[in-house]
């Protein structure tokens, strides 16, 4: 058996280390008929991540409604590696991984189960920053060029965040 790690900074990432984390555990709701863990919770998982990454860089509801934009999914694609079960303690990581600084960005996300330091889960999403009233495309207000800095990962494997 492994050891834990110290902290989430010594976990598998396939970046550096992620923008935002979330610890979880998996509980008898998130599972489904084949008594392992629904594919629509992993994407709900994947969401409070983003969310909690965008409030922690003050780009909150209340932020996207004063600014009068926000950004919406519009592609997903995930990747499930590995099933899991009740009980299992899970790290949800995301980051930035591209940004066109105009309408588009990907966000990356990783599932990591912390017994085994299994990689369970990859995937990304596509969001497209839109105008809350119309629904419309438009373009990054400043707030978000400057908070949603994507991570690179350079040739030595090591994540630096990218200058606009």
């Amino acid at each position: 058996m492994t050891s834990q790690p110290q902290t989430d900074a010594d976990l598998p990432w396939t970046v550096s280390a992620p923008q935002q984390t979330l610890d979880w555990t998996v509980s008898a709701a998130d599972l489904d008929g084949f008594h392992h863990t629904n594919n629509v919770v992993y994407l709900q998982w994947l969401e409070r991540v983003a969310w909690a990454h965008s409030q922690a860089l003050g780009l909150g509801l209340e932020a996207y409604e004063q600014l009068g934009c926000g950004c919406v999914a519009r592609r997903h694609e995930l990747d499930y590696l590995a099933p899991t079960f009740e009980g299992d303690e899970l790290v949800v990581g995301t980051w930035v991984a591209e940004s066109d600084f105009r309408l588009t960005m990907w966000r990356g996300y990783q599932i990591i189960r912390r017994s085994d330091r299994r990689t369970v889960l990859t995937g990304r999403t596509q969001w497209v920053c839109v105008d809350m009233r119309t629904g419309r495309p438009r373009r990054m207000p400043p707030a978000f060029v400057d908070g949603y800095k994507p991570v690179a990962v350079t040739p030595a494997g090591a994540a630096q965040t990218r200058a606009s």
